[in-house]
Formats: structure tokens, sequence, C-alpha cells
């Protein structure tokens, strides 16, 4: 279980999911952005989605996509979000599943 505070927790988030809004309104991608009641959903042009969602409780940064769904814990060392499954960072795993389900290359490395 993470030691970050919610507020901690949900500053990261909405840091986060700032960031990846940035990127994708820097990008030439078609895409509708909905950040609604702390879930950020990213609908893409060819119908599919990624979607971020907090989970408080466990202080979790969930990412549904059509490869399946990921869960992060926040790595205080490494300043970045770490799936706990793969240990794959945030930012390797939104670059990998939106060149899966768009076939465009973005950088999410500085998440």
């Amino acid at each position: 279980m993470s030691s970050l505070s919610e507020a901690r927790f949900h500053d990261l988030v909405d840091t986060t999911q700032q960031a990846v809004e940035d990127i994708l309104d820097d990008s030439d991608l078609d895409l509708d952005l909905e950040n609604s009641a702390g879930v950020l959903t990213i609908r893409l042009e060819n119908g599919s989605q990624v979607i971020l969602s907090r989970q408080p409780p466990l202080r979790q940064l969930w990412v549904a996509a059509r490869s399946g769904g990921y869960h992060f814990d926040y790595d205080e060392a490494g300043n970045q979000w770490i799936c706990d499954s793969t240990q794959e960072p945030l930012g390797e795993l939104l670059t990998r599943v939106i060149r899966e389900q768009t076939g465009d290359e973005l950088d999410f490395s500085q998440l």
C-alpha cells in the first residue's frame, strides 16, 4: 500500500492527467478528451478509447486500453507512476497503447 497522503495522491493524478492532456492537445491526433470526476477519457478517431482513472482507496492510477487494464503505483524515489504488474512506467505504457490504437508515435516519456 502506498504511503501517499490522499491530498498528494490527488495532486499527482491531477498533474499527470493534465500533462497527458497537454501532450495530446499538442499532437495532430483527431481525438476527444473528457475529464470528469477524476476520470480522463481519450476517445480516438477510430472509436477506441484510453481511460485514466484514479483509485483513491488504493492510491493507484488505473489505465484501461484496448490491450488491457493496468494499475499504477507512484514511485516517490523515481518520481513516476509504475505498473504494479509489468513495472512499466506510465509514460512508456501510454506511448505504446497510443501507438497500438492509432499507429501514431507520441512521446509521453516526461510523465
